[in-house]
């Protein structure tokens, strides 16, 4: 009597690896080092790791209301810019005074993107 087919049967096997061994090739330690000091100088590069002014707290609550508010379209995956623009060219009028901050801070990741909630308060 033949088995029924599954889905896994169309994928093609793989040989397991016995106890005690690694996955992939071991790296050197002079590579481990190599790649910390990439880690690091990722970091120092980032954008965000640049101190800046925090914003103003009355117009990251103005931003967090524009967020929230679904009359102007989803607003994941586009700045908040973008979706400012793509609600004026669907005629949604969004607030100018966004519009306005948005343009004036605009080199400030803060205010450029979406707030996005972590679960720990406002």
């Amino acid at each position: 009597m033949e088995r029924p087919r599954r889905i896994t049967d169309s994928f093609p096997r793989r040989r397991r690896r016995g106890p005690g061994r690694p996955p992939g090739r071991l790296k050197d330690r002079k590579d481990k080092d190599k790649d910390k000091d990439k880690t690091q100088l990722k970091v120092r590069d980032c954008p965000r790791a640049a101190s800046q002014p925090p914003p103003d707290p009355a117009l990251m609550e103005m931003l967090r209301r524009f967020d929230l508010s679904w009359e102007y379209g989803p607003c994941s995956g586009i700045t908040r810019l973008q979706r400012w623009e793509r609600a004026q060219e669907l005629g949604l009028s969004p607030p100018g005074p966004i519009r306005d901050a948005l343009l004036e801070h605009g080199d400030n990741p803060d205010v450029t993107y979406r707030w996005v909630w972590d679960g720990v308060g406002w």
